[in-house]
């Protein structure tokens, strides 16, 4: 057999992974995240073992981030024989992300207050 190592979050990570599920993102999409903003690549594998999460739920976030343009990827060829291995990246930086998503929440908040008020009317 030969050995791997294995990435696994810092109390640091699982609190960025923690915030993020608390604002309203989907759980292997945040420890998607966490795990590339930590990384330069990282095949679906690798992400599936440092996330701990199954290969559809992995496949179900990093479709959720391509459709948001956080990520990107690239074919190597596999050691042996099969199939090219796609590595994975984030497109752009994570503070990019993050300004996206705080205005994607303000962008909610005064939705939800707009529809407060007009309710308000009905009073």
């Amino acid at each position: 057999m030969k050995e791997q190592s294995v990435l696994v979050f810092t109390e640091e990570e699982e609190e960025f992974v923690n915030l993020l599920i608390k604002i309203g993102m989907r759980r292997p999409v945040a420890n998607v995240l966490v795990f590339l903003a930590n990384v330069e690549e990282a095949t679906s594998r690798e992400i599936e073992r440092g996330t701990d999460l199954r290969q559809p739920e992995v496949s179900i976030a990093m479709n959720y981030m391509f459709e948001r343009g956080w990520l990107k990827n690239r074919e190597s060829k596999a050691m042996s024989k099969g199939r090219p291995v796609k590595i994975y990246t984030l497109a752009v930086p994570v503070q990019e992300i993050m300004t996206s998503i705080e205005k994607q929440k303000k962008d909610e908040a005064n939705n939800q207050l707009a529809l407060v008020k007009k309710m308000r009317n009905y009073l």
